[in-house]
């Protein structure tokens, strides 16, 4: 719900920074998908696993991929996100991005070594951005490959 000083007072009593559950399955993916940026910079001061993987999203990037809050996908990099983390509802951030039309993220995730090659997924962030122009001329010229293995386009 967003409420800093109830999280900051929850943690410095040793709550359990990192505990799973819930359709988030933490703490740092559900503020990242909600665009709590206060809470999400507080939380890996603590400790939060960045690449904790659970949850609706699967993992932090990818729930802030979905919804759309670059600075938070930038703060979530910085501290050593992996930007191809696989699982959650979308598979990867960058799929996710591409999906809901996050054209700067695409960019941003494109920037810090997002695989648009190996997507494991049928469904390739190529195939999904193909109503989001922008989304689909930043991918445009890369190497495709679908789960065969065959080119798809180059």
């Amino acid at each position: 719900m967003g409420h800093f000083e109830s999280v900051n007072i929850l943690l410095n009593k040793g709550a359990n920074v990192n505990a799973q559950g819930g359709k988030y399955g933490n703490a740092l993916q559900a503020a990242s998908y909600n665009g709590h940026t206060s809470i999400a910079k507080l939380l890996p001061d603590y400790g939060a696993d960045v690449n904790a993987l659970g949850g609706e999203y699967g993992s932090a990037l990818q729930a802030a991929s979905v919804a759309g809050h670059l600075e938070i996908c930038q703060l979530l990099l910085d501290h050593g996100a992996n930007v191809n983390a696989q699982g959650g509802a979308y598979g990867t951030p960058l799929r996710a991005a591409s999906i809901f039309g996050h054209t700067t993220i695409v960019k941003l995730l494109l920037e810090n070594g997002a695989d648009s090659i190996n997507a494991k997924r049928k469904a390739m962030p190529h195939r999904l951005a193909c109503f989001h122009t922008d989304i689909a001329k930043l991918l445009a010229g890369k190497n495709m490959q679908d789960q065969d293995g065959d080119i798809e386009m180059q």
